[in-house]
């Protein structure tokens, strides 16, 4: 066979379907598109989800369902009467826990809750111990440590935030630089001072000087 003669296989390929050729056609009249309407225009389109005019359904369903944390970690939760089964002074560990039939799987952090009574001293191991179990295991002269540390709650940084009052302290500290530098300054402009008075003086016992000299010189030309 040759690439000529390559046929798609009987079915494939139909004709286009004409439509609005008269009666005799089978496909006029209306040619397919029913009465009068919407539809039955030339140019008819619409866009996803229009029905026609009234509420579709995807704006009759609530808009918010509720959020869901990704971040959210869910324990497994251990009561106080399911630590019945230990002995005293033993330890009590997502392994024993395990071990004992208490919980299925140590995939998931074990929290212990403080529903029941605890009678026997044990030692506490889990991922979280909840406040009312932590004070029972203790007051039955166990002791309690957490697996997983607390993280530090997150706080945000807050933007324009006012400056603080100054206090007495600094108050008294700005008063008293200003005070300070003044009486350091007050030597050098005393100086200053004399050095600006000192040419007038000298310029007043000149004149001084100059006037006896004059009235001598008159004194000896009136003899």
């Amino acid at each position: 066979m040759q690439q000529h003669e390559l046929r798609p296989p009987r079915g494939a390929k139909k004709n286009r379907k004409r439509i609005g050729r008269g009666n005799a056609s089978g496909h006029g009249t209306y040619s397919g598109k029913g009465l009068k309407g919407q539809q039955s225009r030339s140019g008819y389109k619409t866009r996803p989800g229009f029905e026609g005019g009234q509420t579709p359904m995807i704006r009759r369903l609530p808009r918010r369902r509720g959020f869901t944390n990704p971040f959210r970690i869910d324990y497994v939760p251990v009561n106080l009467r399911d630590l019945s089964a230990f002995a005293a002074d033993s330890e009590v560990t997502p392994e024993s826990l395990r071990d004992a039939g208490i919980v299925r799987s140590i995939r998931q952090p074990i929290k212990i809750l403080g529903d029941g009574e605890l009678s026997a001293a044990l030692t506490v191991k889990t991922h979280r111990v909840s406040a009312a179990a932590r004070t029972k295991i203790e007051a039955a002269g166990g002791s309690v440590e957490e697996l997983t540390p607390h993280k530090e709650p997150h706080t945000k940084r807050q933007h324009g935030k006012k400056k603080k009052a100054p206090t007495l302290d600094a108050v008294g500290a700005d008063q008293e630089t200003p005070s300070s530098e003044g009486d350091a300054a007050l030597p050098q402009a005393n100086a200053a001072d004399e050095d600006n008075a000192l040419p007038q003086a000298n310029a007043a016992d000149d004149k001084e000087q100059s006037g006896s000299t004059n009235e001598s010189s008159e004194i000896t030309t009136a003899e």
